[in-house]
């Protein structure tokens, strides 16, 4: 099948031939922004198989929590906002922030809204909650809020009609970090819990899994900084998550997303605010 590719102008795009030059100057990172503390760079520990590979990238100065897209439109997150971008131009067409929001981490469009996990990370206790961007409108609102949160939450998707969240820890406690499914289509009943297994957990160099979704029967997660994404399993019994492999991610960490339009994902370069276009590397030719 013919892989669909986007157009933006010069402008805003610096496809991997033009380098990051066009790229708009990036201000300086929020602390939220940069997860509380300097980690910023290094790279996984585990063995990397065949992953993502950049295709494109898109100029946003909200570019430092994560990435989604729908067929129009490219949507950039930062802490406080959601941006929203034409696909075709790369022109901002809107952002839109909301009182009391302080700490958007990631972002999915499902039935044509910007589903926004948000949380008041670093500070203690941890607060959570749901927040929805409305492209019709261009408002962000809050959509749920969560009562005793187990974490801080990083990221949401559903699956099968029911919520999946995971709520994150950091540092000395980033174990405790957990993947809780919520049935009936909301997120009052939680049916079950799960953790990360523990090669996940010690890679995340102190931090958690700032963003994830779901590829077909597995997960995927990604880092907080690092270049690799978690492909993990649900198990049939039990409460730990199962690592299926580790593959190679062109996003520095963060928020990112599956891209309706190419099939392939939305992420961010937070040091280079930009939005970035991956696709599935292909398997090396047969050498006869």
């Amino acid at each position: 099948m013919r892989r669909r590719t986007f157009v933006v102008s010069s402008a805003w795009l610096a496809t991997l031939g033009g380098g990051p030059s066009r790229l708009a100057a990036a201000p300086p990172a929020t602390v939220a922004e940069a997860g509380g503390g300097p980690r910023t760079s290094g790279r996984s520990t585990l063995p990397l198989g065949r992953g993502w590979t950049t295709t494109g990238l898109l100029a946003s100065v909200h570019a430092t929590q994560a990435a989604a897209a729908d067929g129009g439109h490219v949507y950039a997150v930062s802490s406080t906002h959601v941006a929203r971008h034409d696909r075709r131009s790369g022109r901002l067409l809107a952002a839109a922030t909301s009182p009391g929001t302080t700490h958007l981490n990631s972002g999915f469009v499902h039935d044509g809204r910007v589903y926004c996990a948000h949380s008041n990370y670093p500070a203690e206790p941890p607060e959570s909650d749901v927040r929805v961007f409305d492209p019709a409108t261009d408002t962000l609102a809050v959509h749920h809020v969560f009562r005793d949160p187990p974490g801080s939450l990083v990221w949401c998707a559903t699956r099968g009609g029911n919520w999946w969240c995971c709520f994150a820890r950091y540092h000395a406690a980033n174990a405790g970090t957990v993947l809780v499914e919520y049935a009936d289509g909301g997120f009052e009943r939680e049916c079950r819990r799960f953790t990360f297994p523990a090669a996940v957990v010690a890679d995340w160099d102190g931090m958690s899994a700032s963003g994830g979704m779901w590829d077909g029967e597995t997960l995927l997660a990604s880092h907080h900084h690092f270049q690799v994404l978690y492909r993990l399993a649900v198990p049939p019994a039990g409460t730990e998550l199962s690592l299926v492999e580790a593959v190679a991610c062109p996003f520095p960490g963060q928020g990112f997303a599956s891209d309706p339009l190419t099939g392939g994902l939305v992420g961010i370069d937070r040091g280079r605010r930009c939005v970035m276009f991956a696709a599935r590397e292909r398997p090396a030719p047969l050498v006869r």
